[in-house]
């Protein structure tokens, strides 16, 4: 054979196993479990043993397994996949690693979570887009808590498919009646979840033993091996067989003759023809061209990235989701959902947060925590507030409606996000279940005379002077000044104070941090319609969180909020003391209080700081007032309305 033969030859042998490879079927699946269970090492023995480890990474891994091992002279699999400095030297996983590896048969993604509590939140992702999870437990712990929540976990994010991996079985002397006992146990406790295939399967990922190949250790398992399981499992495929879901990712618009609408297919098939529909204005049209990577195609389905145009031109941008005209999706701004809670700083009903469902992105209030979920019993548990990994059914409400399918039938278009709007942080994942139908015969009523007219009227800028500070900051006392003053010019003002507000409106509210966050929305709620009313509003709260200042100033019109932030130190505010407040919780007598065991957060940009340490009063409150001045709000009052005098 010639040189150019056998190149050509090659060539022909590469093509063919680039084919092959695009034949083959893709599993997802990902590993979890309690920690130290052996997730990292299972995934490790599946990689060594598919020989999936090229020479220059077997030597590096010898080296490493020398340095941070934990098996002495062996090599340490696990730390194929524990590649953070971080994880390799506490031994434990802390992100999500996904690695891919195939067979002859099949094709895989395998993410690799971890199993400490705290990164619940890591292992919810990698849930998130698996087929199958394999639940992996310590032989001689059994069952733990985090087993149980990551199982839940699985269950709610849709997954079907799961192997109970009972691990480290050879530390048990590969005790049958281990195995059964702990089988018999994950089944009673599953029994309510809808997975489809639990395949138990007894095994050491370090050994080895019914990972890949089968254990001559263990005569009575009669099941198959890890490897075979996994190649052979039938999943996927319903996706194509759903209603067709397009999520509008780009107004694709490269000249004045083409606007086309890019995105990847999250469910169904479409083709040239079809009628489709937006989901949010229900505008209908039909489908013109396909446009692929590779060219124009008659049809597409899930998972393909396309760009599709329509013979109308039709309102559609950014966010919007093109479905099938005959099978919509739901679309509303009230729904009940699931929520599994990944901050650190709790979620309290009234906070807002911006909602990322698909590639629509909207503020968000969740408005109820119907019940938080006890993941060792199922038990419904009241609660007013989410905290760290915990899991609740809520009611939530959005600045606007948005399309959506409920999670059970359709993970992609039932899936939200919840963002941190001050950190952009993600602090939760939710799957909806239902849409709450409120009633629809409710709507803002228009009025002939509105806050323009009523402020011309006044002859003043209406605003919220929103005070801001700690207990003994001053605050009250400043307020108070500044509205003798603002009346002595003739000016209409109202002040809600915090403590006057306890006595009608919010009597019902304790010092809880899910009562101080119910607290702050109804007075910013109050706060509007005066400042609507033409008025001068000064709110004198504590109002310690930034997320529920923030709240308030959303709620109005731009340039009506004002925040004031009455700044002393809590040295200083213990001194005046004037309610001996400090001294009582300082003792333990008072819970919850503000700069000792409940956090204050400063303002960072307010619009004015008021220093009041050493100040008469009156001086500072003549800031405030200089303030509203040069800034016009304070103008000359009308002396006619619609040319007649007053």
């Amino acid at each position: 054979m010639s040189i150019t033969d056998a190149i050509t030859a090659s060539a022909e042998s590469v093509t063919e196993y680039i084919l092959a490879q695009e034949e083959k079927d893709q599993l997802r699946f990902l590993t979890c479990g309690s920690v130290d269970d052996g997730k990292s090492t299972l995934i490790g023995r599946l990689l060594y043993d598919t020989k999936l480890i090229f020479e220059d990474q077997l030597a590096a891994l010898e080296k490493d397994s020398r340095r941070h091992g934990t098996v002495g002279e062996e090599i340490d699999l696990a730390l194929l996949v524990d590649g953070l400095e971080a994880e390799r030297e506490q031994g434990i996983t802390i992100d999500v690693a996904y690695r891919f590896f195939s067979t002859d048969k099949r094709k895989f993604i395998v993410a690799d979570t971890p199993g400490h509590e705290q990164y619940t939140r890591n292992m919810a992702t990698g849930a998130s887009t698996a087929d199958l999870a394999v639940l992996l437990v310590d032989a001689r712990n059994g069952l733990m808590v985090q087993t149980r929540r990551h199982a839940f976990i699985a269950s709610l994010l849709g997954i079907r498919h799961v192997v109970l991996a009972i691990n480290k079985i050879d530390l048990v002397d590969y005790s049958q009646a281990r195995f059964d006992e702990i089988r018999a146990e994950f089944e009673a406790f599953a029994s309510g979840f809808d997975f489809e295939t639990l395949e138990a399967i007894p095994m050491s990922a370090r050994y080895g033993d019914n990972v890949t190949v089968r254990s001559d250790k263990m005569g009575w398992y009669k099941g198959p091996t890890l490897l075979e399981h996994l190649e052979t499992v039938k999943i996927g495929g319903h996706e194509l067989h759903q209603p067709f879901r397009f999520p509008v990712q780009w107004v694709n618009r490269p000249n004045l003759d083409f606007r086309g609408y890019s995105g990847t297919i999250a469910d169904g098939t479409v083709a040239v023809g079809d009628e489709l529909v937006v989901a949010a204005s229900g505008k209908t049209s039909r489908v013109e061209r396909i446009l692929t990577p590779v060219g124009e195609a008659a049809r597409a389905g899930a998972g393909e990235a396309v760009t599709i145009t329509l013979e109308d031109e039709i309102d559609i941008s950014r966010g919007d989701l093109l479905a099938s005209s005959g099978a919509r999706p739901d679309v509303a701004d009230q729904m009940a959902a699931h929520l599994i809670w990944m901050n650190d700083a709790p979620l309290f009903p009234g906070r807002p947060y911006l909602l990322k469902i698909g590639t629509r992105t909207v503020t968000a209030t969740v408005t109820e925590i119907k019940h938080k979920i006890n993941v060792n019993t199922f038990e419904h548990v009241a609660g007013k507030q989410l905290d760290l990994n915990e899991i609740a059914f809520c009611n939530l409400s959005l600045s606007q409606p948005v399309a959506f399918d409920p999670y059970e039938a359709n993970r992609t278009t039932g899936s939200f996000i919840l963002i941190d709007r001050l950190t952009n942080a993600t602090v939760g994942a939710g799957m909806i279940w239902f849409a709450l139908r409120r009633a629809t015969n409710i709507h803002w009523q228009a009025m002939h005379v509105d806050k323009q007219a009523r402020a011309t009227a006044l002859g003043q800028r209406p605003a919220v002077l929103w005070f801001t500070g700690l207990s003994g900051s001053g605050k009250s006392t400043i307020a108070s000044i500044v509205e003798r003053k603002l009346h002595l010019e003739g000016r209409h003002t109202y002040t809600l104070d915090g403590d006057n507000v306890r006595h009608g409106l919010n009597r019902d509210l304790g010092f809880t941090d899910a009562d101080r966050v119910e607290n702050i929305r109804r007075v910013g709620e109050v706060a509007r319609l005066f400042v609507d009313a033409g008025l001068i509003t000064l709110v004198s709260f504590i109002s310690p969180f930034r997320a529920e200042r923030q709240l308030a100033r959303d709620l109005m019109g731009e340039g009506d909020f004002i925040e004031i932030f009455v700044d002393t130190p809590i040295e200083e505010c213990k001194n005046r003391d004037p309610k001996g407040l400090y001294a009582k919780a300082e003792a333990g007598e008072i819970k919850n209080f503000t700069g000792i065991d409940s956090p204050y957060e400063a303002p960072e940009t307010p619009e004015l700081r008021l220093v009041n340490v050493g100040r008469d009063p009156e001086t500072v409150a003549d800031e405030v007032i200089e303030f509203l001045r040069a800034n016009n709000y304070l103008v000359a009052p009308a002396t006619s309305i619609d040319g007649q005098d007053i």
